[in-house]
């Protein structure tokens, strides 16, 4: 065991101070770390596959309601920004500019995209001419950058990755019904998923988009007390279609404005993921996000323990369940402390001792139980349920943490 309190001993206390613990387990759990250029992290493998899973997830959603994925350029002219005023003076203050290309001054400057609805809304008034081309309903996976004062990983950064939709119908009725979709996507991502009991609802006028005729919020709650805005979805009404002179021919044969919406989530779920349940051992993920579902950990290089773990591997394999053998030279409890921070669901340890008595042991990482199992049990089984049982568990203790702090 003293491998293990070495291993987490650079993790702060959770309770002692929230921030340092938030950070420490970013850094620890190898999710990203701090660059050279100021406000901006790189996220590493294992941070980025979690976002790979939450991409996968969120993009077959969305293509099931009929959305195409499409790219859009990074850089934006100022005059477009300018149409729309509520729209530019809500992201003025963090606004990144080009003014020089080339070695030469550039005759218009160029904003670096903290988002795309400006030029969505342009090209979709060259592109749009009858009611029969509605409703575009489009969507981009990109980054985007917002000069901000204070950063912190994943949570706040200048430069991050997200997904931004953009959509225009022939009414209000369909860019209503779009803009709550969207947001119901969100909640049961949330809630499904990531086994977080989100709270959906309006922001104030203050608090809306800028631009926006109003704004939904998925709301989540952090171990702290604190909500965190983890996705929304913005009902525009006319007022980009009426500054961007977007119009088409109604059934009526009329020129009209059409109604647009605009949604969009970020890597900032990754910080709500670690927030709402890692604890001061590391990461805790739900199995259905996890990169990796199980770790096997064999103990010793006895030739009867490497074949059962071997045999494990390619059933769980088989089965679509991701796992790997931890097969490296570091001690056994290493191993599990390592497994630990990195949130991996469920650990299977496999030792010479435990196979003299035909049993091994499985370890569910949420409440680090431990559990002996015969060894002539149907492992996948046992794995699945217990996958099950950790998602559901996890999404059930969130949720009454969310109770007893909600008044």
């Amino acid at each position: 065991m003293e491998d293990n309190k070495n291993f987490v001993k650079e993790i702060t206390n959770i309770d002692e101070n929230f921030a340092q613990w938030y950070t420490d387990i970013v850094l620890k759990a190898e999710l990203a770390d701090y660059t050279d250029t100021k406000g901006c992290i790189a996220i590493r493998p294992y941070g980025y596959a979690i976002w790979e899973n939450i991409q996968n997830y969120a993009d077959r959603k969305f293509k099931e309601t009929g959305v195409k994925n499409t790219y859009f350029p990074v850089l934006i002219p100022e005059s477009l920004l300018q149409k729309e005023k509520d729209h530019v003076e809500g992201f003025a203050p963090e606004v990144a500019w080009v003014t020089e290309a080339g070695g030469e001054k550039l005759d218009e400057k160029l904003c670096v995209r903290p988002t795309s609805e400006t030029i969505f809304t342009t090209m979709y008034s060259k592109w749009l001419k009858s009611w029969r081309d509605l409703p575009f309903v489009y969507n981009q996976w990109c980054s985007v950058l917002r000069w901000e004062k204070e950063t912190r990983p994943f949570l706040r950064s200048r430069e991050f990755l997200w997904q931004e939709g953009h959509t225009i119908h022939e009414t209000s009725k369909e860019a209503e019904a779009e803009t709550l979709n969207m947001l119901n996507i969100y909640n049961n991502f949330f809630h499904d998923y990531l086994a977080i009991p989100s709270i959906v609802g309006k922001k104030t006028e203050k608090e809306k988009f800028a631009g926006a005729e109003y704004t939904y919020t998925v709301e989540s709650l952090m171990y702290n007390g604190i909500a965190l805005q983890s996705a929304t979805s913005h009902y525009f009404g006319q007022k980009f279609s009426k500054a961007y002179d977007i119009k088409f021919t109604s059934r009526e044969n009329k020129l009209e404005y059409p109604y647009q919406t605009s949604w969009g989530a970020t890597t900032r779920m990754i910080g709500a993921l670690i927030m709402v349940h890692s604890d001061d051992y590391g990461l805790v993920l739900p199995p259905k996000i996890a990169p990796k579902k199980v770790v096997i950990i064999p103990i010793g290089n006895d030739l009867e323990v490497v074949s059962l773990a071997n045999d494990y591997l390619d059933k769980l394999k088989k089965e679509g369940i991701e796992a790997y053998i931890d097969n490296s030279d570091k001690s056994p409890g290493f191993k599990f402390a390592e497994a630990e921070v990195n949130g991996i669901p469920i650990r299977i340890e496999i030792g010479k001792r435990d196979l003299e008595n035909n049993m091994i042991t499985l370890v569910r990482r949420d409440t680090r139980e431990k559990r002996e199992v015969f060894t002539n049990t149907d492992i996948i089984h046992d794995v699945k349920l217990l996958l099950e049982d950790i998602q559901r568990d996890m999404y059930d203790r969130a949720l009454r943490r969310r109770e007893e702090m909600t008044y």
